[in-house]
């Protein structure tokens, strides 16, 4: 498997400019020194010009509900085994083979999974290859199910029963059962991967465990480094912004906010005037993992926000935007754990929520603010007075963030935010530095682990979605194709969609292991986003239209354009739709370049798709 970051460590291969040089010195956040091994010379280069060592050419990697829910089951297990060893500084064999010894595997079989994982970044790069056994210790599963069981209803309970009490009751079951007892030391590291907070909040309950683990206000646990904890949570923001056609008052937007907690710096951000949800939750998480040089090089801002990387732990607000099946999946494949925000808790969620509290104070400052009250506002004219479009907006808010907010003395921190991570990455006379996150390549793979998706089976005329079809070439061999496990039923497909732009299904192909663009069925179909799509069957049901299809639901969408189209300039709730929908068209679709480039064929005449449809538990959140 070839790598899908640049390791940015000493002593880390790398290329530049098509050659391969090692990492000699990492001088500060944008710059490192390379030696060329085969001549001794050095030279300096900026971190973004760096590539991986084996290139840049795409490599399989499965898509995560691809994945066996027992296989995946066992990676997170190996990857839990492993990280502790992944995160040690000066790590020796002695320390592998302790930790080896602790679960009863061999040394050299860490010391492969951590490879695999060191190479891809990924979780499910320790999914099970091969035999089903190899690599992991080899217990029948009946005596697996005894253990489970026992652990439960006598470790886990009030009673707080010894560890050699349940040693003892499994084996009693065992002997019942008539099958040889695991050794002790087999039950208590089961006992050891528990964690302590829930093996407190079983045993002493819920309280205790909260007063032990609990953060309290002004302190955050496990945020010691750079990455440790981001904190993520969304806000309509104080300000009226205005269409980029007529530059008239639309309304408040949306801000998904993501804030490193060690340094205070901003990981990242989305701003829409959608409703938060799992693609601005989504997306929020993949701009603060990615990093922003082309951003910030595209919108012409001179400013440095050298802030990326995967992060151990996210802290989010417990909604049901942030609960979502695809973004939960996701954090996992990345190695990501996830906090949930008790509600009404009042301990959680301090950092991001004065930080906002910090940008309010600069936008009600601006022309348009909406200031934080009726009161405030007093008889100030917000809409009349707005002048920022959405992309205006965002513009400004880069700036407050890298040249001031990440540059100014935080009074927390003694410090300005830059300055804490910086320390944090490069250490201190008293502290050693976490060093340099290695650097994600494969920016559109990372965002396509964010996004919706749907299961469907192929039909000879293609995939029909919410009574829209498409059709490629690369589905031709898929047709009618039986499920490998259940021959008398028909393959269900992966297909991930952007809910922003409809015309494009993106197809996993689970032999390649790689993404293929899949157009409509009728290329001469207008690009349309999800909300417009139920927009046009609002319209076409309002029109008393029963029978509801592709060609019914294309004209209603044009009929709204022409209704659009007068009443433009007149009211600010059409000219908020005309602008959700430029917002939506204005993103950019990359394409992953597949093995053999599809041909859009002709497709053979459709008819109705009586396969189920897979709830998608987020997909509502975006309406």
């Amino acid at each position: 498997m070839k790598s899908v970051s640049v390791q940015l460590s000493p002593g880390s291969h790398v290329r530049h400019q098509g050659r391969s040089y090692q990492i000699k010195h990492v001088i500060d956040l944008n710059e490192v020194v390379l030696l060329d091994k085969d001549s001794g010379k050095v030279l300096h280069a900026k971190i973004t010009d760096l590539e991986p060592a084996a290139g840049l050419e795409p490599i399989q990697k499965p898509d995560l509900m691809d994945i066996p829910e027992k296989d995946w089951e066992e990676a997170q297990r190996r990857y839990g085994i492993i990280f502790p060893l992944l995160e040690m500084q000066g790590r020796t064999r002695e320390d592998v083979a302790k930790r080896a010894h602790d679960f009863e595997l061999h040394p050299n079989t860490l010391y492969g999974w951590m490879r695999a994982y060191e190479e891809s970044g990924l979780v499910s790069s320790l999914v099970k290859q091969g035999r089903s056994d190899k690599g992991s210790s080899r217990i029948d599963p009946t005596i697996e199910e005894i253990i489970k069981a026992v652990v439960k209803e006598e470790y886990l309970t009030k009673q707080k029963k010894s560890a050699k009490k349940v040693c003892i009751e499994v084996e009693r079951r065992c002997r019942h059962a008539k099958i040889t007892a695991p050794h002790s030391n087999t039950i208590r590291n089961r006992l050891k991967q528990l964690s302590d907070e829930y093996v407190i909040s079983k045993r002493l309950g819920k309280k205790v465990a909260s007063n032990l683990y609990d953060p309290i206000e002004g302190e955050f646990p496990g945020a010691t480094y750079p990455l440790a904890v981001i904190q993520i949570d969304h806000t309509p923001i104080d300000i009226i912004l205005v269409d980029d056609i007529h530059r008239q008052s639309i309304r408040r937007p949306w801000l998904t906010l993501a804030i490193d907690v060690f340094s205070r710096m901003v990981a990242g951000f989305y701003i829409s005037f959608d409703p938060p949800g799992a693609l601005a939750s989504g997306q929020c998480l993949a701009n603060a993992i990615l990093p922003k040089d082309n951003w910030l090089m595209k919108h012409n801002i001179k400013g440095e926000w050298p802030l990326w990387g995967k992060p151990s732990k996210i802290h989010m607000d417990n909604a049901k935007e942030f609960r979502g099946k695809v973004i939960i999946k996701a954090c996992e494949q990345h190695g990501i754990d996830i906090d949930w925000r008790p509600v009404a808790n009042p301990n959680f969620g301090g950092n991001i929520e004065r930080l906002l509290g910090t940008f309010a104070r600069e936008i009600h400052a601006l022309p348009g603010t909406t200031f934080a009250n009726t009161k405030q506002r007093g008889d100030y004219d917000s809409e009349n007075s707005a002048v920022f479009t959405l992309t205006e907006f965002e513009e400004w808010l880069v700036t407050l963030i890298t040249n001031v907010y990440h540059q100014r003395k935080h009074s927390s921190l003694g410090m300005s935010p830059i300055e804490k991570y910086q320390e944090g990455i490069f250490g201190d006379k008293d502290n050693p530095g976490r060093g340099l996150q290695n650097r994600i390549v494969d920016e559109h793979r990372l965002r396509l682990d964010f996004m919706p998706y749907e299961e469907r089976t192929i039909q000879p005329y293609g995939v029909v979605i919410d009574d829209i079809h498409y059709y490629g070439d690369v589905l031709r061999p898929w047709i009618n194709a039986t499920d490998p496990n259940s021959p008398k039923y028909k393959r269900k497909f992966l297909f991930r969609r952007d809910p922003r732009d409809i015309s494009v299904l993106w197809f996993y192909d689970p032999e390649v292991k790689d993404y293929y663009a899949i157009p409509y069925r009728n290329t001469s179909r207008p690009a349309i986003s999800l909300w417009e799509l139920r927009a046009a069957n609002a319209q076409a049901k309002s029109e008393g239209r029963s029978n509801i299809d592709e060609e019914v639901i294309f004209e209603a969408y044009d009929r709204l354009r022409e209704i659009e189209a007068r009443a433009k300039s007149k009211t600010a709730s059409v000219r908020r739709l005309a602008q959700r929908r430029n917002d939506h068209q204005n993103v950019v679709s990359q394409k992953l370049e597949p093995k053999s480039q599809p041909r859009h064929a002709e497709a053979p005449t459709a008819t109705p798709d009586d396969d189920p449809i897979l709830p998608f538990d987020e997909m509502d959140d975006l309406s």
